[in-house]
């Protein structure tokens, strides 16, 4: 099972997706591989560092993260060898000719990505959005070996089938109002890890999400501050998306974008799955139902 988990900034991964991490990590020992890919350069986000202070520091606490959770971590290049510039990232064919490399070195049979939104309404966050229109538009791509060619030359006519996975979004708090879900994983076990991987990013929980203010949080002063910030900050996500449970949970949206999944392979797959907090059944009607879309295209 390998599993890559692309997105545009130093900790998204660990407030959305480090719990189900290491529930497949313990679930399977050896045979999970986990990727995170961190698609800017974290240099735009700081109130009182300079931007070069501000991407070593970020990059620095990104690694340490991956000490603890046992997983792979790779900063995003253009083709020109440079990481994208945080908090104006837009969708180029350099982009997703990068994304698209990216995606084809690891073959994963999980790619977890940014949601897009649906309600105009709805809050963003610039990069965010970037990169999951970007998963979405490069997806067709992954297995279309001449695609960008131009940007990473190969030998155009001893090409070789790539794995293409299956995309799904992850929850983003950027994007209150907006936020749904397919399915809840229930990551209580490993909050104790969550939090640990989490207190390693001190540029953003200790400095600049306490001073930008969105957050509404007061800087944490230890580890057992923090620990009840980010109980808090699960249990406001419960509440928006109507999860009746103290324990926390991530949660997450299949999409159309690469592999369609069976209903039954997604049961097998994902560890941690609370019935009563996920919705199974219009999940399973979906499936269906694009399935059967896909066979009849194929008679046709």
């Amino acid at each position: 099972m390998k599993v890559l988990y692309i997105h545009a900034h130093f900790d998204d991964y660990e407030f959305t997706a480090s719990g189900t991490f290491e529930l497949w990590r313990r679930q399977l020992g050896s045979a999970f591989r986990g990727r995170v890919i961190v698609c800017t350069d974290g240099q735009a986000g700081h109130h009182c560092r300079t931007r070069a202070e501000t991407g070593r520091l970020r990059l620095e606490e990104q690694a340490r993260s991956a000490q603890i959770g046992g997983y792979e971590f790779d900063l995003l290049r253009l083709p020109n060898g440079q990481v994208p510039r945080e908090a104006c990232l837009r969708v180029t064919p350099e982009l997703l000719a990068a994304l698209w490399k990216a995606i084809r070195d690891f073959e994963p049979d999980y790619l977890l990505a940014p949601p897009l939104p649906v309600d105009p309404l709805a809050g963003v966050h610039v990069d965010h959005v970037a990169v999951a229109q970007a998963l979405r538009e490069v997806a067709y791509m992954i297995n279309v070996p001449h695609a960008f060619t131009p940007e990473y030359p190969a030998a155009e006519t001893q090409s070789q089938p790539c794995k293409v996975p299956v995309i799904v979004a992850v929850y983003d708090g950027y994007m209150f109002g907006d936020n749904t879900h397919d399915l809840a994983v229930d990551v209580e076990d490993a909050y104790d890890q969550i939090c640990a991987m989490t207190w390693c990013h001190q540029s953003q929980i200790a400095e600049w999400l306490p001073w930008v203010g969105r957050h509404r949080m007061a800087a944490p002063r230890s580890l057992e501050e923090w620990r009840l910030t980010l109980r808090h900050r699960f249990d406001r996500k419960n509440r928006e998306l109507r999860i009746a449970s103290a324990h926390a949970f991530e949660v997450f949206t299949v999409t159309a974008w690469g592999e369609l999944p069976t209903f039954e392979q997604i049961l097998r797959d994902f560890p941690g799955l609370a019935t009563e907090a996920s919705h199974l059944e219009p999940l399973r009607a979906r499936l269906e139902r694009w399935h059967g879309a896909g066979a009849s295209q194929e008679a046709a």
